[in-house]
């Protein structure tokens, strides 16, 4: 099996956009995919009072529409915040333990190819009052797949993170620039490769075409 925890170098800068992109971009090459996306605030509520999180559907979507029940996302919540904040201001605790679990069951019964976990911000963006993403990414024990902006910025963001993962002890299989379509390519070239003299793993700079993801379903690490 094939699996990443997907974080960002910050909230918007294209996780769920380059996990769907994987996600169908394994299916079109017959992989099964599992993607997960288990807390997220910013939802909407539907007409029967219950919350939707666009992008755990978006997810769903991007990997087959088969998941259901908590394999679908296990906390929605309305305020667009980090998760503990989130959290708080709607009256629940989020339960790492049942994420973690979650995240495994659904890797047991689905038997997938590949496995997407992804976080909701950053590294550091805090759960609950004594974790933050970093604790999530530990606890599912996938390696980390980092979606940073390709723009200006991004090489501070970037190996700042890169340090953070490496110093938590996680395994960072590669990072992905998320190219948006007013971003100049050869700036966002000379910003990878600035990135990559500082670290020498697998580095990507994506926007639209998804075969450019393909190093990343070839990357087999130890979980």
């Amino acid at each position: 099996m094939i699996g990443y925890f997907v974080t960002g170098t910050d909230t918007n800068v294209g996780k769920t956009y380059v996990t769907c992109a994987l996600a169908r971009r394994a299916r079109a090459l017959g992989l099964k995919v599992f993607a997960f996306k288990p807390i997220e605030s910013g939802c909407v509520r539907a007409e029967d009072g219950s919350y939707v999180g666009a992008d755990q559907e978006l997810l769903v979507e991007a990997a087959g529409g088969w998941q259901r029940g908590p394999l679908r996302g296990l906390y929605r919540l309305p305020l667009a915040a980090a998760p503990l904040v989130a959290a708080e201001d709607a009256g629940v605790a989020i339960n790492l333990a049942l994420v973690a679990k979650t995240a495994h069951d659904g890797i047991a019964q689905a038997r997938p190819a590949l496995t997407l976990v992804e976080g909701a911000g950053g590294w550091r963006v805090p759960i609950t009052r004594n974790a933050d993403m970093s604790t999530l990414a530990r606890d599912v024990g996938l390696p980390v797949l980092l979606v940073a902006r390709a723009g200006l910025g991004t090489i501070n963001h970037t190996l700042l993170t890169i340090e953070a993962i490496e110093r938590n002890g996680r395994s960072l299989a590669a990072v992905v620039f998320s190219r948006r379509p007013d971003d100049d390519l050869s700036m966002a070239l000379r910003n990878r490769d600035e990135v990559m003299r500082r670290w020498s793993g697998t580095s990507l700079v994506f926007e639209t075409e998804t075969s450019v993801l393909d190093p990343l379903l070839a990357l087999r690490r130890a979980t």
